[in-house]
Order: C-alpha cells, then sequence, then structure tokens
C-alpha cells in the first residue's frame, strides 16, 4: 500500500517541481496583460457642465505701415513742373488745392499744396518749352461781363491767350468749364481804386487807398475766393487797372505777399509797372478801333524781337478785339514769334528756382 502511494506521489512532485522551474524561468506577465477580476471598473469622469458663453474682444487690426510724414512747408519737397502740352484742357479744380475762406465759409481759398504744388503750376496753359523764338504773351480782361462777348472769345482766340474773370460774374462756373476744355488759363480781376476815384468806379469790392487794412485784407478775400482753378490775379478791371493803390508799395505789399502764400501769380495791367512789378507793355485796345488795335500788335512784336518776351493786354472782349486777336495769332509763328501764356512769362519770377519749370 505504501509503495503504491510513493509510485503516485513522486511523479507528481516531479511535475510541480518542473512546472516551477519553467514559471520561474518565464517571469510573471505582463501588467498590461494582466486583469484584476475583483477591481472595480474606472468610473469616467462627468463633463463639466456647460457655462454661458463670454464674448471675446475681436482682435485689434493690424496698424498700418506708417506713411511717410507730410513735409513741413511747400519748400521741403516742391513738385516738379513741367508745362503741359500746348492746347491741351486745363485741370479741374483740385480739391487738395484749396481751404475754407475764414470770412466766406462757403467759398474756397488757393493755397499751396501739401507735395508743394502751386496754383500758378497746376493750371497753367501749355507752350511748347523746347521753342526758342522770342515769346508774346496776351492777357484778355473784362472775361465774364458780357455773357456773350465772353463765349465768344473763349471760343475765338487761340488757347495761349489767358483770360482775366470778373469778380463780379454772375455765376461764371459754365465759363470757366468752357474756357479749361480750351486750354486757356485764367486769372481773377483784383478791383482796386484808379486813377480818377470815384469817378472811376471799381465796385464795392474794390481795395481803397483810404479803407483800413483789415477791409482791404477782407475784400481781397472775397475776391480770391469768387472762382477757383486760376493761376493768379491781375489789376485789370476791364479798363481800370488800381493805379492808385498799386503805385503805394505799403498797400500793395500785403495783397502781394498773400497770393504768393497762396501759390499765385500776379500781373500788375499798368505798362509803366517797375519791379517787383511784372508789368504789361502794351494796351492793344486803347481805342478799340480795327487800324488801332492792329497796330498796338505789330508793336508788341517789336518789343518781342528786341527783348525776347513781351506781354499785351486787351481791356475787354469785344467782338473787334477778339476777332483782331484770332487774325492776328493765325500767323504769328510766320514772323518768328511763339505765342505763349501769361504764366509763361510771369510764373518763372513768382515760384522759387527750386520749383521753376523745366526746358
Amino acid at each position: 500500500m505504501l509503495r503504491a502511494l510513493a509510485w503516485f506521489w513522486v511523479p507528481v512532485l516531479v511535475l510541480l517541481g518542473g512546472g516551477a522551474a519553467v514559471l520561474q524561468w518565464l517571469g510573471p506577465p505582463p501588467p498590461a496583460l494582466t486583469r484584476s477580476t475583483s477591481a472595480q471598473p474606472a468610473q469616467l469622469q462627468p463633463m463639466p457642465a456647460p457655462t454661458r458663453a463670454v464674448a471675446l474682444p475681436a482682435p485689434a487690426p493690424a496698424s498700418p505701415i506708417p506713411a511717410s510724414p507730410a513735409p513741413a512747408s511747400p519748400e521741403a519737397a516742391p513738385a516738379a513742373y513741367r508745362p503741359p502740352a500746348p492746347g491741351a484742357p486745363i485741370p479741374a479744380p483740385d480739391q487738395t488745392l484749396l481751404e475754407p475762406a475764414p470770412d466766406y465759409p462757403d467759398a474756397k481759398l488757393p493755397r499751396i499744396g501739401a507735395d508743394g504744388r502751386q496754383s500758378l503750376q497746376v493750371y497753367a496753359a501749355g507752350y511748347d518749352t523746347a521753342d526758342t523764338r522770342p515769346r508774346v504773351a496776351l492777357l484778355l480782361a473784362g472775361v465774364g461781363m458780357s455773357e456773350t462777348d465772353s463765349e465768344d472769345a473763349v471760343r475765338t482766340t487761340p488757347a495761349g491767350v489767358s483770360l482775366a474773370i470778373s469778380p463780379y460774374a454772375i455765376h461764371p462756373e459754365a465759363l470757366l468749364a468752357a474756357a479749361r476744355a480750351q486750354g486757356h488759363e485764367t486769372l481773377i480781376s483784383i478791383p482796386m481804386e484808379p486813377q480818377n476815384y470815384p469817378l472811376n468806379d471799381p465796385g464795392n469790392q474794390a481795395l481803397l487807398t483810404g479803407a483800413a487794412p483789415a477791409a482791404n485784407a477782407q475784400r481781397l478775400e472775397w475776391v480770391l475766393s469768387r472762382i477757383t482753378g486760376y493761376v493768379g490775379a491781375t489789376g485789370a478791371l476791364g479798363r481800370l487797372r488800381g493805379e492808385r493803390f498799386a503805385s503805394a508799395p505799403t498797400l500793395m505789399a500785403p495783397v502781394l505777399d498773400e497770393l504768393g502764400r497762396r501759390g499765385l501769380l500776379y500781373l500788375d495791367p499798368r505798362p509803366d509797372a517797375r519791379p517787383p512789378h511784372h508789368g504789361t507793355d502794351v494796351v492793344i485796345d486803347e481805342p478799340p478801333v480795327r487800324v488801332e488795335i492792329e497796330a498796338k500788335l505789330a508793336r508788341l512784336e517789336q518789343i518781342a524781337h528786341d527783348r525776347g518776351v513781351a506781354i499785351g493786354l486787351a481791356s475787354a472782349p469785344l467782338p473787334v478785339t477778339t476777332g483782331r486777336i484770332a487774325a492776328w495769332a493765325a500767323t504769328l509763328s510766320l514772323r518768328g514769334l511763339q505765342l505763349v501764356p501769361v504764366s509763361a512769362v510771369v510764373a518763372a519770377e513768382a515760384m522759387p528756382a527750386h520749383a521753376g519749370a523745366t526746358p
């Protein structure tokens, strides 16, 4: 019996010992593969309760690259100037070259642009800068007082003829638009106290020798704000030329300073004007008779041949005057002369040297 039990347990013990040896050699199983039957499954964490949405501020826009600062003065960066082609239309008024008139809020005054551009450049009529022949300029004054005569003058005279617009013109907008389209540059006429005042009446906005400086300054502001898009001013008001006022240096100095500050030229209509005024050489329509006009135009040509340049003045756009001007100008080049706008002669002196015309 005991022998039989021994034979039973000996193999069992051998098997158990061998299995233990194998397990010892293999080592424990990896943890990932173990599974506890007694542990509770992991509890899922509940999602937090939704909260009220909070509007986040919109991101600030990216700051643009700062532009180059505007020049402190026109001299800091003067605009290059080259006259337009002969006969080219004059540009419409540029709002960047205008500012409100202090005493007349609904009106505008010329100003020099931040880039140095001046009205005497921007609104100048074109001419051939390469033409070296003597130059003749002609200013036709009194434009705007007679609608019919003024319209005929704009249409029939060549683009090289400059036009002086009366500040007393009523609704001159259509006339100015037509003048620009035809290539005529324009000036504004400044009423000034003439000889034989008050018999010769320059109107209720005239600059007077007996008026207070502030009153004259306000009247000048009114005159300069009457139209826009012009190259400068003149003392020619029809047949009146403001001789008394213009002959007083202390009275004219503020006027010339104001014009220069606003980028405008000034043409003195007096044939006997002295520097710093740039005066005319011949008044061609005194009297407004055909033979006299033709004789004065011939004299103007001679002055241009002698000096290289001459400026003529016509006081009013009468049909006889504008007719003679058109016929004369049509053959002027055959006599070795070039018709140029007033700005081609006067603006070169009015502009600073660094902003002068480029030949």
